[in-house]
């Protein structure tokens, strides 16, 4: 196959080139082409055997990469599982997939699977990545996703905890492991895959902090109040297994409690106590909100939040609309 191709490239140009030109031509498309096996589009599937095949290679080699770079397994699994329902969907070899089949594909999954914008940008990105590495590693000449644009999400006042809300859910815990819990949380706005994560080892009860793995493999170290201090204490003082985990279910075999878990404990309590919205990530936009309106100066919640980039930190924190007024009132008149 490469030496026909080669031959046909110097058919084609014979009327253009000297015979010199000719032979040197000949020279480096063969140098050039030596460790690349060329293969006609009809014969992919007779080749590689279908085109799921060669497309699970494409996405093997492309996850290989995205390991290497130091992305979670959690993610990676994501990564996957969102690129094989696409190729499964569209039948088509990676290499002749095309903006509009994208298109398609992000318009039936949105309507099918009712997402929000925010979820569906997420698969469009997923999308925009493979693509662009596939460009990157010349296995295509243009990425066609680059004229699928960001999806824009609805502009959604989020809400937060009051004081009151706080004293209500923790005043309607359980047990002292919920309350532990729920002070971690509210104390230093940590996310749940970083407190489903820590160890009894890692809290420093004398300073009253603790180091947590977050995202991209960063760790960080975090505070508590007191409040917390006594109830965490309070908690492993209780325990009468020898699990690791800072926090661990209530039942034997007592296994480390997992984001499921935290999600589900928080869901019953909000429940009882009748707060609305009651998760783990409330806990961290309360925290972030409160710390700026009590003059935290923003890079000081960004390192408190463990964000790369500050317009994430900017992301969780809500203005309250009374301190508009007040500054308004102060600053305008």
């Amino acid at each position: 196959m490469k030496q026909e191709v080669i031959q046909s490239v110097c058919n084609q140009l014979d009327s253009e080139l000297s015979l010199n030109q000719l032979k040197k031509l000949n020279d480096v498309l063969n140098a050039t082409l030596f460790y690349y096996d060329l293969i006609q589009k009809k014969d992919y599937q007779k080749v590689e055997g279908n085109e799921d095949n060669l497309n699970n290679k494409y996405l093997e080699m492309y996850t290989s990469s995205k390991k290497i770079e130091g992305c979670s397994t959690q993610t990676i699994i994501y990564y996957e599982a969102t690129l094989k329902q696409f190729f499964k969907y569209n039948h088509k070899l990676i290499l002749d997939i095309n903006t509009e089949d994208i298109r398609a594909y992000l318009a039936k999954y949105q309507n099918d699977n009712k997402v929000s914008k925010v979820t569906l940008d997420n698969v469009r990105r997923i999308f925009s990545s493979f693509f662009t590495w596939m460009e990157n590693e010349d296995y295509i000449t243009k990425s066609p996703v680059r004229r699928i644009h960001k999806v824009k999400e609805d502009k959604i006042i989020k809400t937060t905890f009051t004081d009151e809300n706080i004293e209500i859910l923790r005043d309607k815990c359980a047990n002292i492991r919920d309350l532990a819990l729920v002070d971690l949380l509210n104390s230093t706005g940590m996310r749940v895959g970083e407190l489903v994560k820590l160890n009894i080892s890692d809290m420093d009860f004398n300073n009253r902090e603790c180091i947590v793995f977050g995202k991209g493999n960063k760790e960080r170290v975090v505070y508590f109040d007191a409040k917390t201090k006594v109830h965490l204490s309070d908690y492993l003082k209780t325990r009468t297994d020898e699990n690791t985990a800072l926090f661990v279910s209530n039942k034997f075999p007592y296994n480390r409690l997992k984001i499921g878990g935290v999600q589900c404990c928080l869901r019953r309590l909000g429940g009882s106590s009748r707060v609305k919205g009651v998760h783990p990530h409330k806990f961290r936009r309360t925290l972030a909100t409160s710390a700026i309106e009590k003059g935290m100066p923003i890079e000081q919640v960004q390192k408190l939040l463990g964000h790369a980039k500050i317009d994430t930190t900017m992301h969780y924190a809500i203005v309250n609309q009374n301190n508009v007024k007040l500054a308004h009132k102060k600053y305008i008149g």
